[in-house]
């Protein structure tokens, strides 16, 4: 049989960007050579894309994206790669934050009329940024935090009293985010977060168990089970997710069959009304009432063989290489249902 030529992207200019390396490198490890092609294509900082053989080890995608072409665009390093992602048969866009997760590479692949893994434009730049996607979350009923949206040059609001999280609007990874205890930490979370964006989110605080669900699909979506993170500091920043030892994630939650299964309703839900297809990890706040709370909505979670994401649909009984799978096969699926529309 033909293998099916993928192109993997990697990389990028936001400051997930090392988090996109180590995804794509488990990918790159876990896709079988005998089923899939594949063409690894590295993004620098600077934002120069490079691409190389998919058969090289799995650090060529760090190196490539450290050393970057002189090109802006994808030009080959020689004839034996495709000349364009457009002669590739699907893209994993393995990309953590803006211009990759946030609708730009989506576009882009659109235009050039390629399938790709993942939500589309639309989904990707809303469930990026957090204001527009509580806004359209809480629209279609669904229970968020409440939070201001803070813009440049607007003064600095806090109707939530303390504690209070301040976030920039338009990243992961819990990058730029601070728990601010009184005004004078509430002044430098906003100093922090705004070198990140220019839109800054200050939002309530939500006590109690903070839970995560995967959903996988197109038109049908299900939802893996559910898993409860247990961060060893005082909430769920970047060195608890990343950091050996930062946290632990327990699956199957330690919440009631009646709450997971509300947590695995909305999960559904959320990602119909954001219109994702394809993938996405889903983080929710249960409160000590039951009550379940949308956090965000992340449509490239981290994805290495040990992430949250991977590790909720492997206790779901889909292992790592399925997960893959069905993430292209749902890809092609999409493309062709599309294919059909007329615009």
């Amino acid at each position: 049989m033909k293998r099916i030529r993928v192109a993997l992207v990697a990389g990028g200019r936001s400051s997930e960007h090392e988090i996109s390396l180590a995804s794509a490198r488990s990918v790159l490890a876990a896709l079988d050579p005998d089923v899939y092609d594949v063409t690894s294509v590295a993004i620098g900082r600077d934002g120069r894309w490079e691409l190389g053989r998919g058969e090289a080890p799995p650090r060529e995608l760090e190196a490539a994206a450290a050393h970057a072409a002189a090109e802006t665009l994808p030009v080959p390093a020689d004839a034996a790669v495709p000349a364009t992602l457009a002669e590739v048969d699907v893209v994993l866009p393995i990309l953590h934050g803006p211009f990759g997760e946030d609708g730009t590479v989506q576009g882009l692949l659109e235009l050039a009329g390629v399938p790709y893994v993942g939500a589309g434009v639309a989904a990707s730049a809303v469930c990026m940024d957090k204001d527009l996607c509580k806004k359209v979350l809480h629209k279609s009923g669904i229970e968020v935090a409440a939070h201001i949206a803070i813009r440049e040059g607007d003064e600095i609001a806090n109707p939530y009293g303390f504690p209070v999280f301040v976030k920039p609007a338009r990243l992961g990874s819990s990058i730029g985010i601070t728990k601010a205890h009184d005004e004078d930490e509430l002044r430098e979370a906003v100093e922090l977060a705004r070198r990140h964006d220019d839109k800054v989110l200050v939002e309530e605080f939500v006590g109690g168990t903070e839970v995560e669900c995967g959903v996988l699909g197109n038109r049908r979506p299900i939802a893996s089970v559910v898993g409860e993170i247990v961060p060893q500091a005082e909430w769920y920043d970047y060195a608890a997710k990343y950091d050996e030892g930062g946290s632990e994630i327990i699956i199957p939650a330690r919440v009631s069959e009646d709450v997971a299964r509300r947590v695995q309703e909305i999960a559904i839900d959320a990602f119909i009304a954001t219109d994702c297809e394809g993938m996405a990890r889903i983080d929710f706040f249960v409160r000590d009432d039951g009550v379940v709370v949308l956090n965000e909505i992340n449509t490239i979670p981290g994805f290495t063989d040990t992430s949250v994401y991977t590790r909720l649909f492997e206790a779901s009984g889909i292992p790592y290489p399925e997960l893959l799978q069905r993430l292209i096969d749902l890809a092609l699926e999409r493309h062709e249902r599309r294919s059909k529309l007329k615009f």
